[in-house]
């Protein structure tokens, strides 16, 4: 409400004044004392404004900053303007500008502080092209405010022959090309803290301050004691009002912090200014003024400036085109060719006349996502970099490399036979056999390359599958391999994307199964959980363990749905021993899931939904991660909050067989670990055993430990004399149907060794 007050009584004095001021200009009225009032009573109504803007808190530092430097300018300017008042008053028949000393300093440090506290703002970043434009923008508005001046203020005083006045005009013509040289690149840069509106507002009121004085004569031809301050200095504190009153009301609207850039509207500001000083030239041309010649020296300026900027313009609008023209068709990380451009090049090769040969050799990464996993995705991303300009220089001048995504890259090598072919080859193969160094770690390299020959008229398709099958068989190989494509490796891979098929089948026809493994107390076998193992009965291979076909789901994608029918059937299961055995029933049931379950950001709500449907408690549920996940940022670790906010217990499975460190340990958000059966059956020596280890630092960081992989009695003893509680493996029971642990819980739920007889159905 004050605000709104201060804005209206801005307006008021603004509105009195140019009305008493009408009302003089067609016959003298009144004291004179009136026609200034306006300015004093509205200098201080501003200053009070600005000065709640600058403490509004809503608004960022930089914002408040400028705003105190506004009101300290205004303070200045209104002590010259009611100085200014106080001469012209004291004079009976006051002559010229009435620009005494203390007018000239006050009003000169305001302006001074005015430019200060524009340059003290924060910019957004700019291109050198687009700040040389801006300068010129500002140039060719300030040489066009110069002009004006020159003409309306500074070659009057010139022809009065009065020392003392020309340089007081000339001080104030300076003063004023400069302030509007600083509002003229403010308003034409981004600016990140002024609202546009606000900036926009005092521009229009710099721009008034400095033409105002040019209506001196006019009005003085009427009546010596009328001045254009008298009209344009409340209109200007009414416009800067309503600037800091827009400011204040951006302040409130958006959260603190800077205010969004938005490009600016101005961008016709300098053709504006052309076309003034093109419309001052047409005026002094018909009235034969004697200043004819530097307007028109001008106009000639200010076109050489406008052409200038467009010059620039132009030239930085080349430079885009061929950056965007580059960011289209090479890939961003390691400056080489997109998938875009391969398949242009390709395509060229392959439909060029005559009988040419061309061959295509894909080149991958091997362990490239361990590197990433355990160093982070900045060392890998400078070993990609690294591997493109020694692959880049393997190559003809008329060959493309190009990176395809991930760590995949590809060659095109056009009018190349096989012997030209393993040339390549070999110099790749040289090249990628030194280690690359990045961020202080030395990484050694291991590729897998698969060539595939062809020749004009060939489909680009089959010539990058088959470059694809050569590659998977030379991951078979040791070390940085190479292999041109037979017809025999697609029976291998036709088989394995044929079993890709049949999974898509078996999950939608219900042959997986899932049996599962007691999870015991190592002192009494008493049955504390169990850990649900997926199987494929497939009609024709018979019952298949998960390592046959868990890679062809990762590798397809089919990993999530064949996750989610885990879940769903082992929540289930786990529901039905619940209601049946009561108290009973398995403590936890551990489930497996993979690294693209974590990905999926709506994983945790659909635990949380199955929770739900079978009326679950969430401490239940274990869900097993691996080391590797646990190290992956971004998404997995928040699906792992979430989980743990539901109260979904998590375990690291095969703890010590990946890149475990304490710093995991501390950060992740885990329940248990399970110590990898290499570990527990591991031969007992005069060395303090990993186990041991393991178990100490699971029990001083709170974590449950189970081992896995208990084969034997002596294993088990020595588990139980470390500390350790809970254990699983085939000395107590082998991953069995659901059914025959139900019968186990119904007998009291403890197993003995001697379970160890019961049919083998394979590891999990």
């Amino acid at each position: 409400m004050t605000t709104d007050r201060l804005l209206r009584a801005s307006g008021a004095c603004a509105g009195f004044a140019a009305a008493w001021f009408l009302v003089n200009l067609v016959h003298p009225a009144g004291p004179r004392v009136l026609l200034w009032l306006p300015s004093v009573v509205g200098g201080i109504i501003l200053f009070t404004a600005l000065v709640r803007t600058a403490r509004t808190t809503a608004l960022p530092l930089p914002t408040r900053r400028f705003w105190r430097h506004i009101a300290a300018a205004m303070a200045f300017i209104g002590v010259g303007i009611s100085s200014q008042a106080v001469d012209v008053l004291a004079e009976a028949h006051p002559r010229g500008d009435q620009t005494g000393p203390v007018m000239l300093v006050s009003c000169g440090l305001g302006v001074l502080i005015i430019m200060y506290a524009l340059f003290r703002l924060p910019l957004d970043r700019h291109s050198p092209g687009e700040l040389v434009r801006v300068v010129l923008d500002a140039a060719t508005v300030m040489l066009a405010a110069a002009v004006f001046l020159w003409h309306f203020s500074t070659q009057p005083a010139l022809r009065q022959n009065n020392s003392t006045g020309v340089y007081l005009s000339l001080m104030v013509t300076i003063i004023a090309m400069l302030a509007v040289f600083a509002v003229a690149k403010f308003v034409l840069s981004s600016h990140t803290y002024i609202a546009n509106a606000a900036l926009r507002l005092l521009a229009v009121a710099m721009f008034v301050g400095s033409v105002a004085p040019m209506f001196r004569p006019t009005f003085e031809a009427v009546d010596v004691s009328l001045f254009p301050d008298m009209v344009s200095t409340p209109l200007i504190y009414w416009i800067a009002a309503v600037a800091a009153a827009r400011q204040r009301s951006a302040g409130n609207r958006r959260p603190r912090g800077p205010v969004a850039p938005r490009r600016r509207s101005f961008s016709l500001l300098p053709y504006a200014a052309v076309a003034g000083v093109d419309g001052l030239l047409i005026w002094v041309t018909w009235t034969h003024s004697s200043d004819t010649g530097v307007v028109v020296g001008s106009a000639v300026l200010l076109t050489a400036l406008v052409v200038l900027r467009q010059v620039t313009a132009f030239r930085d609008n080349s430079r885009l085109l061929a950056r965007l023209d580059h960011s289209a068709t090479h890939d961003g990380l390691t400056g080489l060719a997109n998938r875009a451009l391969f398949q242009t090049r390709l395509h060229t090769a392959l439909t060029a006349p005559g009988d040419r040969p061309v061959a295509v050799a894909l080149i991958d990464l091997d362990d490239f996502k361990e590197v990433n996993d355990t160093l982070g995705h900045e060392v890998g991303d400078l070993l990609l970099a690294e591997v493109a300009q020694r692959l880049a220089a393997c190559v003809r001048a008329g060959d493309t490399v190009a990176r395809l995504g991930g760590d995949e890259f590809v060659v095109v090598l056009d009018d190349a036979d096989p012997a030209a072919a393993d040339l390549a080859a070999e110099r790749m193969t040289r090249t990628l056999h030194e280690p690359v160094h990045a961020d202080g770690h030395e990484l050694p390299i291991r590729a897998s390359i698969g060539i595939a020959d062809g020749h004009s008229g060939d489909d680009p398709s089959v010539l990058l599958r088959r470059a694809d099958v050569a590659m998977y068989a030379a991951k078979k190989l040791t070390g940085t391999a190479y292999l041109h494509y037979n017809p025999t490796m697609a029976t291998a891979g036709a088989d394995h994307a044929h079993l890709g098929a049949e999974l898509r089948e078996a999950i939608a026809d219900d042959q997986l199964f899932l049996l599962y493994q007691p999870i015991v107390a190592l002192d009494d076998g008493r049955i504390m959980g169990a850990e649900a193992l997926v199987r494929w009965a497939h009609p024709l291979r018979g019952a298949l363990a998960p390592d046959t076909f868990i890679p062809v789901a990762e590798r397809t994608g089919l990993i999530v749905p064949l996750g989610r029918w885990v879940m769903r059937t082992a929540f289930a299961q786990l529901a039905r021993w619940m209601a049946e055995h009561g108290d009973a029933a398995p403590g936890v049931l551990n489930v497996n899931v993979s690294a693209r379950d974590l990905r999926e950001p709506a994983f945790a709500d659909d635990v949380a939904a199955l929770l739900a449907e079978y009326a679950l408690p969430a401490d239940r549920i274990v869900l097993e991660i691996t080391e590797t996940m646990a190290l992956e940022a971004g998404q997995p670790v928040l699906t792992l909050h979430r989980l743990r906010a539901l109260g979904v217990r998590v375990s690291l499975d095969d703890f010590g067989t990946g890149h475990s460190t304490l710093t995991l340990l501390h950060d992740c958000p885990i329940d248990e670990i399970k110590l990898d059966r290499s570990f527990t059956q591991s031969q007992i020596d005069d060395r303090v055993p990993v186990s041991a280890a393991v178990i100490h630092l699971a029990q001083a960081l709170g974590l449950h430990a189970v081992a896995e992989g208990v084969e034997t009695a002596d294993q088990a003893e020595q588990l139980l004399a470390l500390g350790y509680i809970a254990a699983q493996g085939y000395h107590f029971a082998r991953p069995m149907p659901p059914e025959m642990l139900s019968e186990l819980l119904a007998a009291g739920g403890s197993l003995t060794p001697a379970l160890s007889g019961l049919p083998v159905a394979g590891r999990g």
